[in-house]
């Protein structure tokens, strides 16, 4: 089997935690990751944990040019077969609707978007999920080619109950694998 690359986005959703169980399925078949996470992200699961579940660096400011002579956000785009953005925020849904790069994780977004498969599983409160505005930057997404595994239902970290739990990693992977055999 040929070892596919898969490039993890993980933002400031309290799903957060679920992306290293995500990280370590995809070790287990054989995928190698590298993870690129909003500052957010990193108040809630630190860069040390992706870096040891990955055994790769982990990518979470713009500006570091430590691991490359060009861009990190085109050295990544360029080195991966597919992008994963889980949890994927109501504000990184936004930010990518609208083209909005301002950080590690959008930016690269927009340089892998126009030549490999980008999915998004979507992880927030019931009322966000639902909220016309994320509707349309889903839509938006959608009709742009993105790729979505929808959120679950069921109790959320904030006590509500409802459709917002971001999918669990193996329904994920399930959705990983058949995008990269395509």
């Amino acid at each position: 089997m040929t070892v596919r690359r898969v490039l993890l986005g993980v933002t400031g959703s309290i799903a957060a935690y679920k992306a290293a169980d995500l990280v370590s399925r995809l070790r287990k078949l054989g995928r190698e990751v590298t993870v690129v996470m909003t500052e957010s992200a990193g108040k809630l699961v630190t860069p040390i944990t992706f870096a040891a579940m990955s055994g790769n660096a982990v990518f979470h400011d713009l500006w570091d040019l430590e691991h490359s002579h060009r861009p990190e956000h085109v050295d990544l785009a360029d080195r991966h077969d597919l992008m994963v953005i889980a949890p994927a925020t109501a504000n990184c849904l936004g930010k990518i609707a609208a083209g909005i790069a301002d950080d590690i994780l959008s930016t690269t977004v927009m340089v892998v978007a126009s030549t490999r498969p980008v999915l998004i599983a979507p992880a927030m409160n019931t009322r966000m999920f639902e909220n016309p505005v994320v509707q349309r930057n889903i839509a938006t997404l959608t009709d742009l080619g993105y790729h979505f595994v929808e959120p679950a239902e069921g109790y959320l970290a904030c006590g509500d109950y409802g459709k917002g739990k971001m999918a669990e990693p193996e329904t994920i992977v399930e959705e990983i694998e058949k995008i990269l055999a395509e």
